[in-house]
């Protein structure tokens, strides 16, 4: 990257930095089971819903404790479930008409991060209703308050249920794009273990290392606070701790609480101090061939730690710490290359491997060209790359 452009980043990215004390962020309230949930909604005098998620979710029966929990309590609802891996603006429109034709005054958005990040774009075109999402991607152009909007994750994850984001692919270029405004943040967050003891192991790997890429790439990057440190530093030392055994023993509740804790908690850190090229080049390549995010961060993850090299040695050496592959005696590079090797076999263990078959050499262009626009300026990288850089992750992963 050039100076000039480089000098535009890191102005970019400061600005941003020193705004954060005054921006509005807030963590959502936490509800453990979904039994909470119409007490909530009745303190807020909501009495009818729209439910959204997706086919497999509903085939598997994990919306019926809710479906029940609502009827029970006399509480009207409605249900969309065509999300589908990676939301569409069809899903989105689909689901604001049905919101509307049912009269609904609430949303839930019950799932993995499709599902939540369908349910927040729903959100802010029921509160805009004349103006298509596309004209709302990119930073703080919802302005608007959201219905009220509570978060159920299915998986361990995405941290969807915490961020201010919703990332939308155009139904019709597939190019896929984030809306990012504080009104989308979900007011509640119900973290109950008890949805997530189906999910296969193999989603458990990939979405649980999804929440380590949002963990590491917030703590790595130069937009971090006391706060983002704590939280990414916890949700590491949980994954650590946990990820093996909820993969090993899906109904290990202990392991799938503390599974979605760390999600939560990388959600809560990346928030605030973004991510980096690792969800750039996810996103483009989920976008283009579909291809699921968690496990797109999964394969990618490694191979963009080690690129960046010496600029994050130190800060991989506390995460190293804290995942109790190192000690603090251990010298920085050796504590980063023990954590990236952490990593690799993570991702061995759990036959997640290096390549995605996906990709073709004729799309890197324009799959980089998309990574370089979502991440620079915003994303506060420890080191810079244009789409021209940005390649060499591509060809990486080529088979």
């Amino acid at each position: 990257m050039n100076k000039l452009r480089k000098l535009y980043c890191r102005t970019f990215q400061t600005v941003f930095k020193i705004a954060l004390p005054f921006l509005p962020y807030r963590k959502p309230k936490i509800i453990k089971s979904i039994k909470g949930i119409p007490e909530i909604l009745k303190k807020h005098g909501k009495n009818s819903v729209l439910i959204i998620t997706d086919a497999g979710i509903r085939e598997l029966g994990l919306t019926r404790r809710l479906e029940q929990t609502l009827s029970a309590n006399d509480i009207k609802y409605a249900v969309y479930d065509k999300t589908v891996a990676n939301p569409t603006t069809t899903n989105v429109d689909e689901a604001a008409e049905r919101y509307v034709s049912e009269g609904c005054c609430a949303i839930i958005g019950f799932g993995g991060g499709s599902s939540m990040d369908c349910a927040k774009a729903v959100g802010a075109r029921i509160s805009k209703p004349r103006q298509p999402l596309s004209k709302m991607k990119g930073i703080l152009k919802v302005h608007k308050k959201l219905p009220l909007l509570i978060a159920i994750p299915t998986t361990a994850g995405t941290g969807s249920e915490t961020t201010l984001a919703a990332v939308i692919t155009d139904a019709e270029t597939r190019h896929k794009y984030a809306i990012n405004d504080f009104p989308l943040i979900p007011r509640y967050a119900v973290l109950d273990p008890k949805v997530t003891v189906s999910l296969p192991p193999f989603v458990t790997a990939t979405t649980g290392m999804d929440a380590l890429t949002h963990a590491v790439e917030a703590y790595i990057g130069n937009s971090t606070t006391h706060g983002t440190r704590k939280d990414a530093l916890l949700a590491v030392k949980l994954i650590f701790e946990n990820l093996d055994n909820a993969y090993e023993n899906g109904s290990d509740i202990d392991a799938r609480r503390n599974m979605l804790k760390a999600s939560f908690y990388a959600g809560c850190a990346f928030t605030k101090s973004y991510v980096g090229y690792v969800h750039a080049v996810a996103h483009s390549l989920s976008g283009q061939y579909n291809v699921p995010h968690g496990l797109a961060n999964a394969v990618l993850l490694p191979f963009v730690l080690d690129a960046y090299g010496s600029s994050i040695h130190k800060k991989l050496h506390r995460l190293a710490t804290e995942a109790g592959i190192a000690n603090k005696d251990t010298p920085p590079v050796e504590a980063a290359k023990k954590f990236i090797t952490a990593i690799a076999e993570m991702k061995n263990r759990f036959q997640i491997g290096d390549t995605i078959s996906e990709i073709k050499e004729e799309d890197i262009p324009k799959l980089s060209h998309y990574a370089d626009k979502e991440a620079n300026p915003l994303y506060p990288v420890p080191v810079l790359m244009n789409a021209k850089e940005l390649e060499q992750f591509y060809y990486l992963l080529m088979e």
